[in-house]
């Protein structure tokens, strides 16, 4: 890098630090997360400055993120997922009904045609609903508009309930793998190698895979009779500040205006699907033995990332709340676009005859 970038890089994690330290200081959720995230958005539309994070950066800390929550899993946490998988896979499936049926409803006072406004609502990955809703025709950046309404509303608001509801009565039994004592010696760093690479090479073979991959592997080593090594907590303190500064970074206030009025609708759409969470994950956690935070953050309608940073630190199981996340993630992704598609043209064929 020549040092215009260097300097635009130094800036850029300067003013990342300072709204890390903010949330931090305030005592606020996710602090490392949510706080660079708000500061580098704020900077950037106030100044008009075009912030810098190189993708490589970015990439180094989402593989960090994916190798410590991997940490988490244990043969106890197979055991535990296993009995709710039915039930979570009924809940995702009355979540994503609830959202196209909703995003259906308001087509009839707004201006928004169904598809658009479906793949607009769905709690899936942001570029897998654009690229789903392109093949069938929809305004693809009217569905990012959304999704990113969508997004920015669940980070915001489910960490900062969650946070402030079960902090206090789940905090004596919060665990964390920066508390767990892993046996080796400097040699057993080297497994790390492992996630590290299949996760860098094969990212773009799945969505997240920069993230997910690294997880699982991770999981399985840790589950394995390999000696990992412990990793200092300073490390996962900077891998959430590079990945909020890359949040940030990627939204504009130009985004979110170009939406209009229809960003309220959407607004609003969102916080029943956060509600109609609420409740699944109340239903959830008196059905089975998993505990209140840990259920309504495995059902949540947010991003794997924030939610399992958010279980650590209310004291609910991160490796349960990764794994039906990913399981949600997973029958999102793939099976709900092609769902859709088929949904709406066979519509369009009636509709035609």
């Amino acid at each position: 890098m020549n040092d215009i970038l260097w300097k635009r890089l130094g800036e850029t994690i300067m003013v990342g630090m300072i709204g890390g330290f903010v949330f931090a200081y305030g005592s606020l959720p996710l602090p490392w997360i949510i706080g660079p995230m708000i500061a580098i958005l704020l900077w950037q539309g106030l100044t008009n400055r075009n912030m810098y994070c190189p993708g490589s950066l970015k990439n180094g800390s989402l593989l960090t993120l994916g190798v410590f929550f991997g940490l988490y899993f244990t043969v106890n946490t197979l055991k535990t997922v296993g009995p709710y998988f039915l039930p979570y896979v009924l809940m995702t499936a009355a979540l994503i009904f609830v959202s196209v049926f909703n995003s259906s409803i308001v087509t009839k006072w707004i201006e928004i045609d169904k598809i658009t406004s479906a793949f607009g609502t769905i709690p899936g990955g942001l570029t897998e609903m654009v690229i789903a809703s392109e093949s069938l025709k929809a305004n693809s950046s009217l569905v990012a508009i959304f999704q990113t309404v969508r997004l920015l509303t669940v980070l915001f608001l489910v960490p900062f309930i969650i946070f402030h509801a079960f902090s206090g009565e789940y905090a004596a039994i919060q665990t964390s793998v920066m508390e767990t004592s892993y046996s080796g010696s400097g040699w057993a760093y080297l497994w790390y190698l492992v996630p590290g690479v299949i996760g860098y090479h094969l990212r773009n073979a799945v969505p997240a895979g920069i993230l997910i991959l690294p997880l699982v592997v991770t999981a399985v080593l840790n589950i394995s009779p390999a000696p990992l090594a412990s990793l200092p907590p300073l490390l996962l303190t900077g891998a959430q500040l590079i990945a909020g500064i890359c949040l940030g970074k990627s939204i504009s206030f130009q985004d979110l205006k170009s939406g209009g009025k229809y960003c309220f609708v959407y607004f609003a759409l969102t916080l029943v699907l956060i509600f109609v969470s609420f409740g699944l994950g109340t239903i959830l956690a008196m059905s089975t033995p998993l505990s209140l935070p840990t259920a309504i953050l495995s059902v949540a309608p947010g991003g794997l990332l924030e939610m399992v940073l958010t279980a650590a630190a209310v004291g609910g199981d991160p490796a349960v709340v990764s794994a039906l996340q990913l399981v949600r993630f997973f029958l999102i992704v793939v099976f709900v676009p092609p769902v859709l598609k088929w949904y709406f043209r066979k519509r369009n064929m009636t509709s035609a005859a």
